[in-house]
C-alpha cells in the first residue's frame, strides 16, 4: 500500500514537472589569436594577443525560459584581460548584441543562452545592445565558412587548407573554442573586427587562423 501511495505521488510530480527544453543551433567564434596552430606559436602569443572574440548564435529550433528562439540570434563581444584559454588575471568584459527582432521574453531568453554558453566570458555584462543579427554558415569537411553581421561585429571564415595554411607543420585545435555544448571544426578568420563602444576596445583582424564553427545545443 505504501509503495502504491510512493509511486501514485510520483506520477504526479512528473505529470507536474516542466519538460526540459532543448536549443539547438548554429555558432560561430572568431579570435584575435591562432586557435589552429602549433605549441611554439601558441605559446609566442600568449598574453601578447588574443584577448578578444566575437562569438555568435543563430537558433534554428527550440525553446528557452518559455520562449520559442526559432531563427533569433544573439551575439557575445568580450575583451578579456589575458589571453584567452588560458588562465585568467581578471573579469573580461562583454557586450551582447540581441537580435532585434525578439520580443521581451525572447531577449531575456537569449541572453540567458549567450550567459550560460559563453561562461565566465560572459558574466560581466556591460551593454545589451539590439540590433539584426544575421549569420550565414556553409560546411565542409576541412571546417567551414561564416558571414555573421550583428551591429558593429563582424566575422567572416573560410574553409582551412591543410597544407596552404600550415606555417610549422604540426597544426592542431591548440585552444578549444570557448562555449559549452558546441561542436566546432577550425576556420580561418577573413575578417574579425569590432569597432563599437562598451568594452573599451576596438580591433580588426584579418588572414587569422582563429575561427571556430558549427553547432551548438542546450538542454
Amino acid at each position: 500500500m505504501r509503495r502504491s501511495l510512493l509511486l501514485s505521488a510520483l506520477a504526479v510530480l512528473s505529470l507536474a514537472a516542466p519538460l526540459r527544453a532543448g536549443v539547438t543551433g548554429h555558432y560561430v567564434e572568431a579570435r584575435t589569436c591562432d586557435v589552429w596552430t602549433g605549441p611554439c606559436f601558441a605559446n609566442a602569443e600568449v598574453n601578447l594577443t588574443g584577448r578578444h572574440a566575437v562569438l555568435g548564435w543563430k537558433v534554428e529550433k527550440g525553446t528557452l525560459d518559455g520562449a520559442t528562439l526559432d531563427g533569433l540570434g544573439v551575439v557575445a563581444v568580450v575583451a578579456a584581460h589575458d589571453t584567452l584559454g588560458v588562465e585568467q588575471t581578471g573579469a573580461a568584459r562583454a557586450i551582447l548584441i540581441v537580435d532585434s527582432r525578439a520580443n521581451a521574453a525572447q531577449k531575456a531568453a537569449l541572453i540567458r543562452l549567450a550567459q550560460r554558453q559563453g561562461g565566465q566570458l560572459v558574466a560581466n555584462v556591460v551593454a545589451v545592445e539590439s540590433a539584426p543579427v544575421d549569420l550565414e554558415i556553409c560546411t565542409c569537411a576541412d571546417g567551414g565558412c561564416a558571414k555573421l553581421a550583428a551591429g558593429a561585429a563582424r566575422v567572416e571564415t573560410r574553409c582551412l587548407d591543410h597544407k596552404g595554411d600550415k606555417v610549422c607543420g604540426n597544426e592542431s585545435a591548440f585552444f578549444p573554442p570557448l562555449a559549452e555544448g558546441v561542436t566546432v571544426q577550425p576556420a580561418l578568420a577573413v575578417e574579425h573586427s569590432f569597432a563599437g563602444k562598451g568594452v573599451g576596445e576596438t580591433w580588426k583582424d584579418s588572414g587569422r587562423r582563429g575561427a571556430y564553427l558549427g553547432s551548438f545545443e542546450m538542454r
